[in-house]
């Protein structure tokens, strides 16, 4: 008689979860995904990006970029998860 057939993805989405991995795996996928997902003028000016506690920082080499991302911040975070497939970012901090 056969089981449930379950998905690798689920198997390993539920290991990640109950070791704690889940959290810093997401939070590099995020660091990786930023040159796909703001395309490459945004990844050009974009001199670090680092996610910390829950906290996306970016250094930013343009002043005019910074003012936009930060006056949208709370899109580009959601933007960010939604990517990644989880609650990974709750803020962002954009220096220069």
């Amino acid at each position: 008689m056969r089981g449930r057939s379950i998905q690798l993805g689920e198997v390993l989405g539920d290991y990640l979860r109950e070791s704690g991995l889940e959290k810093p795996v997401l939070e590099t996928r995020v660091v990786s995904l930023w040159p796909e997902i703001m395309g490459p003028t945004v990844a050009r000016l974009t001199r670090s990006v680092e996610v910390e506690n829950g906290v996306l920082i970016l250094h930013i080499s343009s002043a005019a970029l910074k003012a936009q991302l930060f006056e949208n911040r709370f899109e580009l975070v959601a933007k960010l998860n939604e990517a990644v497939g989880g609650n990974v970012l709750r803020d962002c901090r954009i220096l220069g």
